[in-house]
C-alpha cells in the first residue's frame, strides 16, 4: 500500500480540490485509489454507503476515485453548532459534542479511532491520498493533533505541503512553516506544491527555486488557477463569507445565509442554470423583493438560526414574499422553519427550548437524539430524483396534509401547499435531478436545460485530473507515496 498526505500552509489553500484531482488522475491511470481525511470540520456532509456521514469534500474525493463514499474515509467529523461547540461524528455516527473546554483532551482520545479507519482503508487499495486540515504551522495546536503531523507520524505517511499563491505571501508561508514546525515533523515533509497561480509561470521561476533552496524540499509543481473548480461543490461556508458572484439570469432565487448553514451545496445546480440569478443574502441585507423563489437551506442549529431569521427581519421579507405569491422551498432545517413550531426538549442543540416557525406549513417539529441518515430515491413534481436525508428532527403533519415526494419503499416526504407555492422537504440533493429542477423552475417562469448535475461534476473532475497531469509531477508523487510505512 502506498500513501501520500497533502497538508496546507493554511485553511482554504486548495487541499480538498487537489486531493480530488489526484484521486481522479490516479484512477484514470488504472490505480485503485481511496481518499482519507483523519479529521474534518464542516457542516457540509454526505451520507455514506455504510449508513453514516462524512465531510462533503471526502464524498467528492470518493466520486473522483470512482468508489462509494465510506465512513472510514473521514473517521472524525466536527459539525459546528455554536460558537464554541461542535457535534462530534466518529465513524459516521454522533458521539456527543466537543467544546472549547474539552477540545484538546477529546481530540487526543480520537487518534485510536482514526487509526482504526486508516488500517481498514489502507488494505483496500493501491494508494491512499490523505488530506490534512488547517496547517501544521499552528504549533499551538500540535499537542494531541490528529489532523496533520500527529496522524502523519503515527501512520508514517510522507507529506507534501500546499501553499496558496493567490492570497499572497506563498514563499513566506512555505518557508515559515519549515521554520516553526518541530524538526521531527519537518522531516515528514518531502516537498511542496504552489497552488492557484495566475499569469505566466516563468515569472515565478526564481520564487520556486528560492522555496526549494530555503526549505530543502523539492517542488512537485506549480498549479494554475483552474476553471473546473467552479463546477465542483465547495467544502465549507468560507466561500459564502466571500460572497457569490451574481449571474446574469433574469429570474432571481434568493437564499439567506444562516450562521450555521449546512449542506448548501444543495444550491449548486441552481448556480449553473443560465436563467437563474442565485443571490446568497448576507446578514444585514434584506431578501430581494424581486426574488421569484426563496430557498431556506439546511442548518446545524435550527432553533438558533430561526431566532436569527427574525433578528434580521428576514421573516418579514419571507412572509411578504408569500403574500405577493412568491414561491418558497425549505430543505431540511428550512422545512422545519416553515412549520408551526420547533421544539428541542432534550437540549440537542443547546439548552432545551422551542421557537415559533414561520407558520407557512402545518408541521410541528421535535428534535430528538436519533439522527436520520439515509439515501433516498423517489418522485416529486412529476420527476424522479435521488438524494439523502440527514436530520435529527421529526416533523408531524396533519393527516390530510399532501406530501411533497413519494419515496421508493412507500415512504412519503415533506409537504406542499394546495397552491404549490410553499414546499418543505427533508431530501437534500434533489435539485441535482435535471427533470425535477426543470419542473421547479417552470413554476417561477425560468427555463432549464435539465442537465444532470452529477454529470457536470464528473466532467469537471476529469478536466481537473487532466490539468494536474500537465502541471504536477505525478510520477514523483507516486514514488514518494510508495515510501509510506
Amino acid at each position: 500500500m502506498a500513501a501520500v498526505m497533502l497538508q496546507g500552509t493554511g485553511s482554504d489553500v486548495g487541499k480538498s480540490v487537489l486531493v480530488a484531482g489526484l484521486c481522479r488522475a490516479l484512477a484514470n491511470r488504472g490505480l485503485s485509489v481511496l481518499p482519507f481525511k483523519p479529521q474534518n470540520m464542516s457542516n457540509n456532509a454526505a451520507v455514506t454507503v455504510d449508513g453514516g456521514e462524512i465531510g462533503r469534500a471526502q464524498a467528492l474525493q470518493a466520486l473522483a476515485a470512482r468508489v462509494e463514499p465510506h465512513t472510514d474515509m473521514n473517521p472524525v467529523l466536527l459539525k459546528p453548532q455554536a460558537d464554541r461547540t461542535s457535534q462530534l461524528i466518529v465513524h459516521g455516527q454522533v458521539r456527543g459534542t466537543l467544546g472549547s473546554a474539552n477540545f484538546r483532551e477529546g481530540r487526543r482520545n480520537l487518534l485510536a479511532d482514526v487509526l482504526q479507519s486508516w488500517e481498514r482503508l489502507r488494505t483496500r487499495c493501491d494508494i491512499v491520498v490523505v488530506e490534512g486540515a488547517g496547517s501544521p504551522a499552528e504549533i499551538n495546536l500540535r499537542e494531541g493533533d490528529i489532523a496533520n503531523m500527529g496522524f502523519a507520524r503515527a501512520a508514517q505517511v510522507p507529506v507534501v505541503l500546499v501553499g496558496d499563491i493567490d492570497r499572497g505571501g506563498v514563499i513566506a508561508s512555505l518557508v515559515g512553516t519549515r521554520a516553526v514546525v518541530d524538526p521531527e515533523d519537518a522531516a515528514m515533509i518531502h516537498g511542496f506544491i504552489v497552488n492557484k497561480f495566475r499569469g505566466d509561470p516563468a515569472l515565478f521561476t526564481d520564487g520556486y527555486a528560492a522555496i526549494e533552496q530555503r526549505t530543502g524540499w523539492r517542488g512537485f509543481g506549480l498549479v494554475p488557477w483552474l476553471s473546473a473548480i467552479a463546477r465542483l461543490p465547495s467544502e465549507d461556508a468560507v466561500v459564502l463569507d466571500r460572497g457569490l458572484r451574481r449571474n446574469s439570469g433574469r429570474i432571481v432565487v434568493a437564499c439567506p445565509m444562516l450562521p450555521r448553514i449546512a449542506n448548501f451545496d444543495d444550491l449548486d445546480p441552481l448556480k449553473a442554470e443560465p436563467e437563474v440569478d442565485l443571490v446568497m443574502v448576507p446578514p444585514g441585507q434584506a431578501i430581494p423583493a424581486e426574488a421569484a423563489l426563496i430557498v431556506l437551506p439546511g442548518s446545524k442549529a435550527t432553533i438558533a438560526d430561526m431566532h436569527f431569521v427574525r433578528a434580521q427581519g428576514w421573516d418579514i421579507d419571507i412572509l411578504s414574499h408569500h403574500r405577493r405569491g412568491g414561491m418558497i422551498l425549505g430543505i431540511c432545517a428550512g422545512y422545519q422553519m416553515l412549520g408551526q413550531t420547533i421544539s428541542d426538549p432534550l437540549g440537542i442543540e443547546g439548552v432545551p427550548s422551542s421557537v415559533r416557525g414561520l407558520a407557512l406549513l402545518d408541521g410541528e417539529t421535535v428534535l430528538g437524539e436519533r439522527k436520520t441518515l439515509q439515501r433516498v430515491t423517489g418522485m416529486a413534481l412529476g420527476a424522479a430524483f435521488d438524494g439523502y436525508e440527514m436530520h435529527m428532527g421529526t416533523t408531524v403533519l396533519p393527516a390530510q396534509a399532501p406530501s411533497f415526494a413519494a419515496l421508493d419503499g412507500g415512504r412519503r416526504d415533506g409537504t406542499i401547499t394546495a397552491d404549490g407555492l410553499v414546499v418543505g422537504t427533508y431530501c437534500h440533493g434533489l435539485l441535482a435531478s435535471g427533470e425535477l429542477r426543470r419542473a421547479l423552475l417552470s413554476r417561477i417562469g425560468a427555463a432549464s436545460d435539465a442537465n444532470d448535475h452529477h454529470r457536470i461534476v464528473d466532467e469537471a473532475l476529469d478536466e481537473l485530473a487532466c490539468n494536474l497531469e500537465e502541471c504536477l509531477d505525478i510520477d514523483a508523487l507516486i514514488a514518494l507515496a510508495r515510501q509510506a510505512g
